[in-house]
């Protein structure tokens, strides 16, 4: 099931995000500090559509440790997300070689496995409810920088958060989505099809809960 591909981290486009800007609204902006990999649906050959997005955004993040804070750990690869949870008896052991999609919860878990950082879990009940967390989340990129991962339950799409724009009416994550199929063209490309893009907190789906993880460090350049 599992592919022998090794991913080159040249292979993959860096910080997606850059294309995407600063928000058209006047306010202010916050991102994320330090290079980071994009990694996203089939990117390494292995065939994870449909499941596997939580998986691509923590290898996204584990990419921004690799580059920002221990060079010596390498970006783990589906199956060694999959033992690591095992081994920390999170997942049984039928959960290696399965299809279950993981969530902000074990992003957590791997992180402090592999980096032995702590990250901060922020829960919101409605998606309505988002802009409660909107100081939390300026706060984490202003002191840390480090990029987040948000997944929710009706909204089951995981994603990366790689920054937040106050504006005058209405506050936007700028979303880097894993679910993006095919060989990467350039960041613009994935710009102007939507798979980075800033979306204004009342776009996020209001009925769902969100669970965010925010790695507590910062790039070395920070």
């Amino acid at each position: 099931m599992y592919s022998n591909t090794v991913v080159k981290m040249s292979d993959l486009l860096t910080n997606l995000h850059e294309t995407a800007g600063i928000s058209k609204d006047s306010g202010k902006t916050y991102l994320v500090s330090g290079n980071y990999k994009y990694y996203h649906y089939l990117c390494d050959g292995f065939d994870d559509r449909g499941w596997g997005c939580g998986y691509r955004t923590l290898q996204t993040i584990c990419s921004w440790m690799t580059e920002n804070v221990n060079s010596e750990v390498k970006v783990p690869s589906i199956r060694d997300i999959q033992d690591i949870l095992v081994q920390l008896e999170d997942k049984p052991r039928s959960f290696l070689g399965s299809r279950q999609w993981i969530g902000s919860f074990e992003v957590c878990l791997v992180i402090d496995k592999l980096y032995d950082i702590p990250s901060k879990i922020v829960h919101v009940n409605h998606g309505d409810e988002l802009k409660t967390i909107v100081d939390t989340l300026v706060s984490h990129f202003d002191k840390f920088g480090s990029p987040v991962m948000m997944g929710g339950d009706v909204d089951a799409s995981s994603k990366g958060i790689l920054g937040i724009h106050i504006g005058q009416r209405d506050a936007s994550l700028l979303v880097v989505d894993p679910h993006y199929v095919g060989k990467e063209q350039t960041k613009e490309f994935l710009f102007h099809k939507g798979w980075v893009k800033w979306q204004r907190l009342t776009d996020f789906i209001d009925t769902s809960f969100y669970n965010l993880c925010l790695p507590q460090v910062k790039a070395k350049c920070k």
